[in-house]
């Protein structure tokens, strides 16, 4: 299953040459090189409907992600705000604590 396929050899004969000019009235005797196989592989056709289906998944796929990542962006400012605040307090309290 995960072995490589090997394309069968090239079998085209080779090229006829003469030895000697003196035998160039002779006709040379040429065969056609083998066409080339056809592939079996499915080709992708895009018509207007899956062309506008392709575009709108795509958008759609940016627009989750986009709302994704800006409500992460906006948990880490919430929780810096947070901290910050927490920051001020336990500052406050303990500046209190001292001048008494």
């Amino acid at each position: 299953m995960f072995t490589p396929k090997y394309p069968t050899p090239d079998t085209a004969p080779l090229p006829v040459t003469t030895a000697s000019s003196a035998s160039a009235a002779a006709p040379v005797v040429q065969t056609p090189a083998p066409l080339a196989p056809v592939s079996n592989r499915p080709t992708v056709q895009l018509t207007a409907g899956s062309t506008l289906a392709l575009v709108g998944g795509g958008t759609a796929v940016v627009l989750v992600v986009g709302a994704v990542l800006v409500s992460l962006l906006l948990a880490v400012a919430i929780t810096g705000m947070s901290v910050a605040v927490v920051a001020v307090v336990l500052r406050s309290i303990l500046n209190q604590e001292r001048n008494r």
